[in-house]
């Protein structure tokens, strides 16, 4: 509000204003009863750096406890049962709905409190059958994915000659070979944020030139002929067709045929459509804060997945080591002078909806949100945390993350915003994301492939190690983390 207020004196009564403001609001803001402070006249960076030095003991015993104590094996097994009772777990579908019903059974079964779920509004997609037959030059059945908010196809599918660019360059500079033309994209694999956008925007380049359907080479550095799913997103000025992606070695495939001047021709039939909206929900847990309970530590992941794979990498791991900080402790008779709260986020895979909803339900309590932390890049070997905030903030996040030595675990750096928690962190909470050794995530990223074989028990637990020493200090400092 003080940041809206100085923004609308500005334009109101113009710049001589603004320093009698800045010394009304300084006066008004609380020094020393926990609260968050725009500035501290007597704050001192180097206490608080002692403040955290005298954790230590207390964040080897968390450390110790998950990785060797009672709690080793915990977060895998958890997650373990969870995505083996119930597999995938797309928006929209009763079985969603079951696996939270299952999750706030054992949170509550856990004794952590206010255990609720609060109502989220979703889209409701669904795939039904498909298929990508290559009928010319041979039959050849195209291994493939429908991408989330396509559009299907009329009952007897869409045939027609296919042509292969590797960019939207290309395809424009080609333009006049689109229209009727199933376009093929074989994109090069550069880098997730890169390439992804050819899954996100394939089919609105093709509709404005007037193809009938676009197939987009998986988004993925490495493939064993299996298809890659996702969000695209339509243009409400173009005509929606079609979309969806083809394993990697299909996409080479074709594009070898098409520069021998071979002729292509795709049959493909989607039944995919669009239900009116459903209600899903987000899953929340606490610890209850011992002296302000009203103040927040966030850990958060989802629980939604694709309907490929079990989501056990994406989300189930950044979902479990969040609850698995609040867990553990419980276990351990810890009472942080906050609140941890656990957010299992759904609807993240169809444009993150249930992180926005919460978001708009509880903004008005911004300032009493003191870190706002998402798990959603996979919980392999960790080494360390990316936060964003305040230099003095980044200072002390970087003094906790120091105390993981045991776990090695301790590289620190700046990064961008984390999706889920990225409202927050516009409204200057400070962020935080887990760093680990994922070099090989989007090898099974919304595929078949992420399965529990991809997670490892022990990896498991030195994240679970990791989040619940940095969300517990950070809920027990004596003040809230300072902001811009």
């Amino acid at each position: 509000m003080a940041l809206n207020l100085l923004h609308t004196t500005r334009f109101a009564f113009g710049g001589w204003f603004l320093p009698i403001l800045a010394v009304l609001l300084v006066s008004l803001v609380p020094v020393s009863n926990g609260k968050s402070l725009l500035k501290r006249p007597n704050y001192d960076l180097q206490k608080i750096k002692e403040e955290i030095a005298s954790y230590k003991d207390v964040a080897n015993k968390i450390m110790d406890f998950v990785v060797n104590g009672s709690a080793k094996g915990q977060t895998y097994n958890r997650l373990a049962l969870f995505t083996d009772t119930f597999g995938n777990r797309l928006v929209g579908t009763q079985n969603l709905e079951n696996s939270i019903d299952f999750m706030l059974d054992q949170l509550k079964k856990d004794g952590l409190d206010n255990v609720h779920g609060e109502n989220v509004t979703v889209p409701n997609w669904v795939r039904g059958n498909e298929s990508a037959m290559l009928l010319e030059p041979r039959r050849y059945n195209l291994i493939m994915l429908g991408l989330g908010s396509s559009v299907g196809t009329p009952p007897e599918g869409i045939t027609a000659e296919a042509i292969v660019v590797s960019s939207f360059d290309e395809l424009t500079n080609r333009s006049s070979e689109v229209p009727g033309k199933i376009v093929v994209f074989n994109q090069p694999w550069v880098s997730y944020p890169v390439s992804v956008a050819y899954r996100d925007f394939a089919a609105v380049h093709t509709a404005q030139l007037g193809g009938v359907a676009s197939l987009v080479r998986s988004i993925a550095g490495f493939s064993i002929h299996s298809p890659h799913t996702g969000w695209q997103d339509y243009s409400d000025k173009v005509k929606k067709i079609p979309t969806a992606c083809i394993a990697v070695e299909d996409a080479e495939m074709l594009a070898r045929m098409a520069a021998r001047g071979t002729k292509i021709v795709i049959q493909l039939k989607m039944q995919a459509k669009t239900l009116p909206q459903s209600i899903s929900r987000n899953t929340v847990a606490e610890v209850a804060g011992s002296v302000h309970p009203e103040q927040v530590v966030l850990v958060s992941g989802h629980l939604d997945s694709w309907d490929v794979g079990q989501g056990a990498m994406d989300d189930g791991g950044g979902a479990f080591i969040s609850w698995q900080a609040l867990s553990v402790v419980r276990q351990l008779g810890l009472r942080p002078k906050r609140t941890m709260r656990m957010v299992m986020w759904t609807g993240e895979e169809v444009g993150g909806v249930g992180s926005l909803q919460y978001y708009q339900r509880h903004k008005a309590n911004a300032s009493n949100y003191d870190l706002v932390m998402e798990s959603d890049m996979g919980t392999f070997t960790p080494y360390g945390i990316e936060m964003r905030g305040s230099n003095d903030t980044l200072e002390i996040l970087k003094s906790i993350v120091e105390l993981l030595g045991p776990v090695n675990a301790t590289t620190f750096r700046k990064g961008e915003d984390g999706l889920d928690v990225s409202y927050w962190e516009k409204d200057g909470v400070p962020g935080g994301s887990l760093l680990n050794h994922n070099e090989h995530y989007f090898w099974f990223h919304h595929s078949d492939g992420d399965t529990m074989s991809v997670q490892d028990p022990h990896s498991m637990d030195l994240c679970a190690a990791v989040w619940t020493v940095v969300s517990y200090i950070v809920a027990d400092l004596d003040n809230m983390l300072p902001r811009n």
